[in-house]
């Protein structure tokens, strides 16, 4: 089932299928940002921003807006 980054519950798993490059900043390329890597919500901020993710053996923290522009398949769906 395909959905959008910021749509992952905490612990959820999912694999990243497609990113809009254009809104992507480099960092998050160079940290495995990329299809095909597997990702997981570890945590959200309080406030609802931002969210709290390992990609590829990375922990990054990933504004709302970015995550929105980040499309995964879940893992009960592969």
């Amino acid at each position: 089932m395909k959905k959008i980054l910021s749509d992952l519950k905490i612990g959820e798993k999912g694999y990243i299928d497609e990113i809009n490059i254009d809104e992507i900043p480099l960092k998050l390329l160079e940290m495995g940002c990329l299809p095909g890597n597997l990702v997981e919500l570890i945590q959200i901020a309080p406030l609802g921003d931002p969210y709290y993710f390992n990609i590829n053996d990375s922990h990054v923290a990933i504004r709302k807006e970015t995550a929105n522009e980040i499309i995964i398949i879940t893992e009960n769906a592969i």
